[in-house]
């Protein structure tokens, strides 16, 4: 009886942090998708499901990093790639679609979190220590990402010869924002492969975990019609080859790419009896952020098969 009563304290608990769970990525998901609104503790603890009283140490307690914290940093990160991918966006209109009033008072906070004003991220960004802002949450912050991957789609696509125009980045992956702004200069000045009219890909060599960072390879690429004439930004030709590929859907913030990638080559690819063509895995940027918001990101990730 004692052992019964003991398994069934077990489930309970087990329910209850797994409604826990639930409760937080819910909110989280909220907020991303309503950065725009207001956002008030009574709303979102009422969303979330937890007493207003409690909610803000909950959540901080939780990710690591308090609620208006986090909301900030959501919106000072979109904010982030509108001064390094869109030069000439005003910083005032910047600013005021980060919900501040004043540029003076976004300037302040930028500063605070970055460690550089909008005008020195924008003329040089130190996107290492950036992307160390953004380390909050842990594991728990990709449980949600780590559940969907089960439920996702595979299909098996005959994909079409693609000659591309490639900048090769190499090095630290927290430096690949650097060069893929150096892609959109190339691209915005020459017009060769237009960003309306052209495929976006990614082409990655190795996991990002596995090796040093100094040893980090990733391809940022555009499809072209013609070969790429020699030029001074360190533009090369390379083409993705015909031939079959496993490809799944990844929606939202790339951020969580790595988990499809992980499903395809740790779960699917034993089931399914296939065998690994001898190229690369690659992403196809469906749409970018932040001309949409990150949940509304749309990235297709290949898998080359025999």
């Amino acid at each position: 009886m004692n052992r019964l009563w003991k398994r069934v304290e077990i489930m309970a608990l087990r329910t209850k942090i797994d409604s826990y769970d639930t409760g937080m990525n819910r909110v989280c998901d909220y907020i991303y998708e309503n950065l725009d609104e207001d956002l008030s503790v009574e709303h979102l603890s009422q969303f979330a499901g937890f007493s207003k009283y409690h909610f803000h140490r909950q959540f901080s307690d939780y990710f690591g990093v308090g609620i208006f914290r986090y909301i900030q940093l959501l919106r000072l990160k979109r904010a982030s790639y509108r001064l390094y991918f869109n030069p000439d966006a005003k910083i005032i209109d910047i600013a005021l679609d980060a919900k501040f009033d004043y540029p003076e008072s976004f300037s302040r906070a930028f500063k605070k979190a970055f460690d550089q004003s909008p005008s020195e991220f924008r003329r040089q960004a130190h996107w290492v220590s950036w992307n160390e802002k953004y380390q909050f949450g842990g594991s728990k912050m990709d449980k949600k990402h780590q559940a969907e991957h089960l439920e996702a789609r595979v299909d098996i696509v005959n994909f079409t010869e693609t000659k591309i125009a490639v900048f090769e980045h190499r090095g630290a992956p927290e430096l690949v924002n650097e060069s893929a702004g150096k892609f959109i200069k190339w691209r915005k000045q020459t017009g060769l492969s237009p960003v309306a009219k052209s495929q976006t890909f990614g082409l990655i060599y190795e996991d990002p975990k596995s090796v040093p960072a100094d040893k980090f390879r990733f391809d940022i690429a555009g499809s072209v019609l013609h070969e790429v004439p020699d030029n001074a930004s360190g533009i090369i030709n390379k083409t993705i080859p015909a031939g079959r590929c496993a490809v799944i859907r990844h929606l939202g913030s790339h951020e969580g790419l790595d988990t499809k990638i992980h499903y395809l080559y740790g779960q699917w690819l034993p089931e399914s009896g296939e065998s690994l063509r001898d190229f690369h895995c690659f992403f196809h940027y469906q749409n970018f952020f932040p001309e949409v918001a990150e949940h509304e990101l749309i990235t297709d990730i290949y898998l080359p098969l025999v």
